[in-house]
Parts: C-alpha cells; structure tokens; sequence
C-alpha cells in the first residue's frame, strides 16, 4: 500500500502527485469559487480565495518550475480548458505564469463522456482507466500531477496509485461537501516530507508512503478490573 514510488519489479514508475486545497475538515470541493462545483447543493465555493498570500504564490510556481504532466479528472479539466488557455497574456504575472505551465504541459483526461478534448496537449483516457493510468506511470517523463479531480482521486487511492500528497489545509471548516479522503480510501502510513505555513495560516504539507500502519497502546500491561468492566460493554 502506497508503495515509495520508485521502482515496481525492473521497471522505474513515475510518481504521481495531488495537489490538494482543503478545508480543516477535509472538504476539497470548490475552493475557486461560488460557480466551480456547486453539485450537492453546496454553498460555500471560493472558500480559499481570501487565504491567498505572496508565500502562497511562491509555491505554486515552484511546483511547477519543473517538467510535469497533468492527470485530469472530467470536471476539473472542464473547470481549467475553461479558464488557463484565456489568461495567457493576462497582467497578473503569476495567472500569467501558471497559464503558461498548465497550457503548455502533457494532459491526460479521465472521463467517460468526453468526446474529445480541446484545451491544447490533451488526451483523453476512456476505457479501462486504472489499467491506462499503470501504463502511464511506466512510461519515460516527468511526474505527474493530480489538480482538483476528487472523484479521480477516489479511484487512485483504492487502486493505491498516488505516491505523493501535497496537501493545503485551510484554516476553516464547511461542514459537507467532497472530500480528499473518502470511504475507498486505504489504511497506510505516511511520512512527512515537508511542510511550511503562510502568513494567513494556510499548512502547506507534502507526505510520501511509509508502508503499513504501525499500531501500539498506551494500555497497562494488566489491564485494571475497571478496564476490563469497560471492555466488556464494548462487546
């Protein structure tokens, strides 16, 4: 389970990567804006927008200051082909600069109902998409990177595809709405790899596999007649 990337057998498998915006309780849906996803009624779209800090930006860029291509689910590819290609001259030097990254890397779309892709460098996976998605990690290039696409996330983590999180938690809650870690998701341990916070108090964490979960107790050795009188109820 969510083996360190790099090697399967004799063949060396590329990594691939989430970058993630989450709230504090773990809600990934819609952190752009009110009109991103707002699918299940939810009322809290654009919750990341006001956190944002020159720190921030320096991440971002950073993030993609090295080849990588991208591995898209259906609604966020719409919700990028809709936005990046059309910001490419825009005056804010960092929309300019990730426009420029996102429009010009390697797309993969995950998507049953596309017909066909438009946004530039795009290829859509159709059938089989784990099976393609394995296929992929085993060709030469760079890393792959996961943006947004919760239910394509879903899908890597039961199938134990993702070899990096990069996770930014928010400091906010929500309450509902589509979460990073669902109910498919699988028991591992992870390792933090690096970690910084922003000026508003955004964490900005990367964590990597570590293998099995290691569990212990902080139980007494003999456990005391009260301790067992509260097992007991537990049956």
């Amino acid at each position: 389970m969510l083996k360190n990337p790099v090697a399967e057998g004799d063949v060396i498998m590329r990594k691939i990567i989430t970058n993630t915006f989450i709230t504090l309780d773990g809600v990934m849906q819609a952190p752009g804006g009110p009109e991103e996803d707002p699918t299940g009624g939810f009322k809290y779209g654009g919750w990341s927008v006001n956190y944002w800090d020159e720190m921030m930006g320096k991440v971002i860029v950073e993030s993609m200051s090295k080849p990588f291509d991208l591995l898209l689910g259906r609604k966020t590819y719409d919700i990028f082909a809709a936005h990046w290609p059309y910001m490419k001259n825009d005056p804010d030097k960092l929309n300019a600069v990730i426009a420029d990254r996102l429009n010009s890397a390697r797309k993969y779309v995950v998507s049953k109902t596309l017909a066909k892709t438009d946004w530039e460098n795009s290829t859509l996976i159709m059938d089989d998409a784990v099976k393609e998605i394995i296929e992929l990690k085993k060709q030469d290039g760079p890393e792959i990177q996961v943006h947004g696409s919760s239910n394509l996330i879903q899908t890597l983590l039961k199938n134990d595809l993702i070899d990096e999180f990069r996770v930014w938690t928010f400091p906010l809650t929500v309450g509902a709405g589509k979460r990073l870690f669902g109910e498919g998701t699988l028991p591992v341990g992870l390792k933090l790899l690096d970690s910084k916070t922003s000026t508003t108090g955004v964490n900005i964490a990367t964590y990597a596999g570590s293998g099995k979960i290691s569990i212990g107790s902080f139980m007494l050795g003999n456990p005391t007649e009260a301790e067992l009188i509260r097992r007991k109820r537990l049956e």
